[in-house]
Order: C-alpha cells, then structure tokens, then sequence
C-alpha cells in the first residue's frame, strides 16, 4: 500500500488519460446539486461537495436498464425468441464517490451477489468498476458513518483513497485495480511521509450524530412487527420515494414487458417500496396496502430484516441523505433508536 501525491496539473492530465481506458464518472454540478454522470473528454469531477443528491448506485444499477429484446413476428425465424441484452462491462473508473458510498455498494454485493444467487445485470458492471473515494474532512450535521460500521476516511469498497492536501491530493493506494488506475493516469509520485492518521481523527471527531444498533439482532421480530410505534413513525409519511430513491443500498426494481409493433423489450427499473403498486398482486390483492404498513417496511427491511439475513450490520451507511431530502422531516435515526431501544409487553 503506497500514497501517491497529485498535483493539480497531474490530476487533470491523468483524467484525461484515463479517459482512453475507462468510462470515468464523477460527480457533476446539476443546478443547485451534484449528481455522478458520464465525465466527457475534458471534464473534470466537482470534488468540493459533501454528498451528491444521489448516490452512485446508478452507475452499476441503472434507474432503467434493458434486459432483453423480443420479437412477437410470426413470419421470423426467431418468432418469440427473446435474447438477451449483456450488461456493459467497459471498464469504468468512479472518481470522487464518498466512503460511505463505497461501502453501499459492499452491503448490495451480498444480495446481488451471493452463495446462492448472482445477477449479471449487476455483477458485471461492479466488477468492472475502479472506486476512486474522496475522504470527507467535514462531515454534514446529518452524517452518521461512524454508528454503522464507517468511517470518513473509511477504506471498505475503495480502490484508492483520495486525501485532500493544499492544492494537490494524497492517493492511497488500496488495491490491485488501484494501482492499475494510478498508472493508467500516470500517477507515480510518491508522496513522503504523512500524518493521514491526524486527519481521519480530526474528521470523526466532527460526526457528532450517534445511533445505537448493538441491541437490533437480539430482538424478535415479531415484536418489532408489532410495535405500537409504527403509527406514530407513519403518520407524516407522504410516500414519496424519496428516501428509497437517493438512499444507496435501496435495490428494489420492477420489471417491465414494453412492445411496439412486434417488437419489445424487457427492463428493469428502479422501484419502491413506499408505492402501493409495489405489491399489488394480479389477483387484486395487496398485502401491504396502508401507509404504516409501507414505512415499517422499509425500516424493518434496513434495520432487521438485513441483520438477521446476512448475520451482518444494518442496511445503512449513515450517508444521511434521506434525513436531508425527506419533506416531512423523518429521521432514520430517530427510528433506529425506537427499534434498538423498544421492550416488549
């Protein structure tokens, strides 16, 4: 493990040269936003930003993504014949992504890729993937990476560690596909000795958010199910989406059959939980077709569901998006704290 030291010059030759290698995304100012989006020729990452408005979960999952490609013509050889449309696996290189971010895409790898079951769709893109992580010296007020496992300078998820020094950037250097980026972009500087340690205290001591999780694989589920504190929780909920939709480790998708003509596709596209279409069987049946029903859902999917499936952490990087983007003020936090806390009857 060695740390590269980047100038200003350097860095943005080495983007450009990296841009014959990978498909380089970063985050872009959109607005008043930032975004992670497709990087042109020339362009350079927005790199003075906390969090972007949306992670980058798009760029291995895509909000909408063709699976398959059909022909209903009878006169063809191939009539019905669907085939399938490969994801694309190019190597890309994901510049600037925050630790947090990093680490969702470790807490998804479990469910789109496990013992039991992968998704190519998902699969090929991640491991085509180089994550280039910028440290956070100064967290957001709704931060709170150090409760569930994380970390500022956290390194899970990462191929190179980017540390922000004057005018240039210290580049850890994390794994092998690290080290095969740094020198597709002609990073080669080794920097001398550096206090990085110093930096990563100074950054977590500035998390001043904590939430308790230690006691949420103890309980039982039924009584979480059944809590009295739903109601409460639900009452404002306008079941927007918008928690699931900028939250990092949400994976929920819906599949959908589009023809025109004889021709059609299959995609898949980002879905959830908080709509009522989500579960809407064909017989007409819901069986989640009130509001609290929907918010103790996505709750007890992150905070228990998760835990007892994967005997790991919750399903949360404490990246704080949701807390910052929900219209009526839910705090996961606030939740997490119910849940770990609740004594039942």
């Amino acid at each position: 493990m060695k740390i590269i030291k980047i100038n200003k010059e350097g860095w943005e030759k080495g983007l450009e040269k990296l841009n014959g290698t990978y498909r380089v995304f970063g985050p872009v100012k959109d607005k008043e936003s930032q975004d992670f989006k497709e990087l042109a020729q020339g362009e350079t990452p927005d790199l003075i930003l906390k969090n972007t408005r949306l992670s980058p979960k798009s760029v291995v999952n895509p909000q909408s993504q063709v699976m398959f490609e059909y022909t209903l013509d009878e006169g063809k050889d191939d009539h019905h014949i669907m085939k399938e449309v490969e994801a694309d696996a190019r190597p890309r290189a994901v510049i600037g992504l925050r630790p947090c971010d990093a680490a969702s895409f470790l807490i998804v790898k479990r469910n789109f890729d496990g013992s039991d079951y992968s998704d190519p769709f998902w699969v090929k893109p991640f491991k085509a993937s180089t994550f280039v992580g910028m440290a956070c010296e100064s967290p957001d007020s709704t931060c709170f990476c150090t409760s569930v496992g994380g970390g500022p300078f956290n390194e899970d998820g990462l191929d190179v560690l980017l540390i922000p020094d004057g005018d240039a950037y210290l580049a850890k250097v994390i794994t092998a596909k690290g080290e095969d980026l740094t020198k597709a972009a002609g990073w080669a500087t080794e920097s001398g000795s550096v206090d990085i340690e110093s930096k990563k205290k100074e950054a977590e001591a500035k998390i001043s958010a904590t939430v308790n999780t230690g006691k949420l694989k103890d309980k039982k589920m039924t009584d979480l199910f059944g809590a009295s504190f739903w109601d409460d929780v639900a009452f404002a909920c306008l079941n927007c989406g918008t928690c699931t939709y900028s939250c990092p480790t949400c994976w929920c998708f819906d599949i959908q059959d589009e023809t025109q003509g004889v021709s059609g596709t299959r995609s898949r596209n980002w879905d959830s939980c908080m709509y009522p279409l989500f579960t809407l069987e064909g017989s007409g049946h819901n069986p989640r077709p009130n509001k609290v029903q929907r918010v103790r859902q996505r709750f007890m999917h992150k905070l228990k569901y998760y835990v007892d499936k994967y005997e790991a952490g919750v399903q949360c990087v404490g990246c704080g998006r949701c807390i910052q983007l929900c219209p009526v003020n839910i705090d996961i936090r606030n939740v997490c704290e119910k849940m770990n806390n609740f004594q039942s009857a």
